[in-house]
């Protein structure tokens, strides 16, 4: 009963928080708690104070928006272009690192089509590239940015399942780097075929690019070096970033001036404050499923239909590719992470590995039809129908879909950059049915040992892992 009010409100106007703390009343009444636990709820909201990573959020947030605003983007496009212009396809290639880099550094690719799609569509255009693959690059060329650090659903991802965030951006270069050398390809390969003219390249130009993007250039080099070698970690890199770039934009450059900073402080705010507010009465509603041992209850009816790591595999990147569709990537973050990965590790998936199987669909799901949060965002920004939008970002959601099923078949590619000691993955994989057993559970901070154990035992475990207390714990 509870589920379908959640549903129902769901689907109509109601935010979502309001739906989550619903959600959390209703379960716990019908788990025959004698009063409304509405100081359980305060509770998880306030437990956001001990969460270090959260701090990361709005800074990057604030830092990235003051980058989109600016005019750094046009400035590395000018700059992409001097390069790789004279390429087969080369101004569509910088339109996808263009809009990868700039998801990577707001999260949110929406922003990147605002910010960049009036300057990219119509370059695309005049150099003879077909209105439909323009759209199609812009609408969906950029959305896997949220594999790259210092993507903002990583880090929620990270705080939610209490993997580490810097693994999960090391994880994600490879995977990243593999997405954007297939779209780059086939970008090539449309301008070869529509006989795009290419660009001559020009040290003049190059020069002059350089020259413009003198203080841009090492933010991402910044980023890359600092966090993928650990020089710090993400708390520390989103302070610094942010400082550097306003210090950049503001005082140095100029491209933004004072009385703009309150605006953008706002409406980046205003995607932290909700992100904030969803995460905490969704940690309500987790402990609320805990109780009821809704997890128990999805695993005993899934496993019967699901014999093999491959056929959950195939299910959970259905269900994911749904889910993206239909709800934004931080909402979807924290409402189906805690129930997928005692799930995922009964098969013997990496919560790292599932990190990056998870924000790939999700991020394909931006640009899925019929609902896909990009189509929308793009019809709007370039005065298009929305079923023209649908047959532009088609043939690269095809190829997106290619490149998640070698991701998704292939975790060397997410766990090769590991150390040894995590890629330790929690069950073997080979079978299934060979649980990992511990006697006594003990310690959560503390290994499993390879005893037998029966599944109630395991899962509780996992319970125990996604709890309140235990969510900022790194999984052993």
């Amino acid at each position: 009963m509870s589920g379908i009010v959640s549903v129902i409100l769901a689907l109509g106007t109601v935010p979502l928080f309001v739906v989550m703390v619903v959600s959390a009343v209703l379960l716990s009444v019908a788990l025959g708690q004698d009063e409304v636990p509405f100081g359980s709820i305060v509770i998880s909201v306030n437990s956001l104070a001990k969460m270090q990573l959260l701090e990361a959020l709005p800074l990057f947030a604030f830092g990235g928006y003051l980058l989109a605003y600016s005019g750094a983007p046009n400035r590395l496009v000018r700059l992409s272009n001097a390069v790789l212009g004279g390429l087969p396809g080369g101004l569509a290639i910088v339109a996808i690192i263009g809009c990868t880099f700039l998801t990577a550094l707001t999260g949110a690719s929406g922003v990147t089509i605002v910010a960049l799609g009036g300057l990219l569509l119509p370059a695309l255009l005049k150099q003879g590239y077909p209105e439909n693959f323009s759209l199609g690059t812009i609408t969906a060329g950029g959305s896997l940015g949220v594999l790259f650090a210092p993507s903002l659903p990583i880090i929620l991802y990270g705080v939610v399942s209490g993997v580490s965030t810097d693994d999960l951006f090391k994880a994600g270069l490879i995977p990243g780097l593999l997405i954007i050398a297939t779209l780059s390809v086939y970008a090539a390969i449309r301008g070869v075929q529509c006989k795009v003219p290419r660009q001559a390249f020009s040290w003049r130009e190059l020069g002059g690019a350089l020259w413009e993007a003198k203080w841009e250039i090492p933010l991402p080099i910044f980023l890359v070096i600092g966090i993928y070698r650990g020089v710090f970690v993400v708390s520390e890199a989103a302070v610094i970033a942010t400082a550097y770039i306003f210090i950049i934009e503001v005082i140095i450059q100029r491209d933004i001036k004072w009385g703009r900073i309150g605006a953008i402080a706002r409406e980046s705010m205003v995607l932290i404050g909700g992100i904030l507010i969803i995460l905490g009465t969704t940690l309500a509603v987790n402990n609320a499923i805990i109780d009821a041992e809704i997890t128990k209850e999805m695993f005993a009816r899934v496993k019967p239909y699901m014999e093999s790591k491959i056929t959950f595999l195939l299910c959970l990147n259905v269900f994911l590719l749904i889910v993206g569709c239909m709800i934004d990537i931080y909402a979807a973050v924290v409402l189906v992470v805690p129930l997928i990965l005692p799930i995922a590790a009964y098969y013997g998936i990496h919560p790292v590995h599932l990190g990056i199987i998870f924000l790939t669909n999700l991020g394909i799901g931006y640009a899925t039809p019929p609902v896909g949060m990009n189509l929308f965002i793009a019809t709007v920004r370039f005065s298009k129908p929305i079923l023209k939008l649908y047959w532009a970002c088609i043939p690269f959601i095809l190829l997106l879909l290619v490149m998640l099923a070698v991701i998704t078949y292939c975790p060397a590619l997410s766990t090769c950059v590991l150390d040894d000691s995590s890629v330790q993955a929690p069950l073997p994989e080979d079978d299934p049915d060979e649980l990992l057993e511990i006697e006594d559970l003990g310690d959560l901070d503390e290994p499993l040992d390879k005893e037998e154990v029966d599944e109630s035992e395991y899962l509780e475990y996992f319970d125990d892992l996604l709890d309140l207390d235990g969510l900022d714990k790194k999984p052993q």
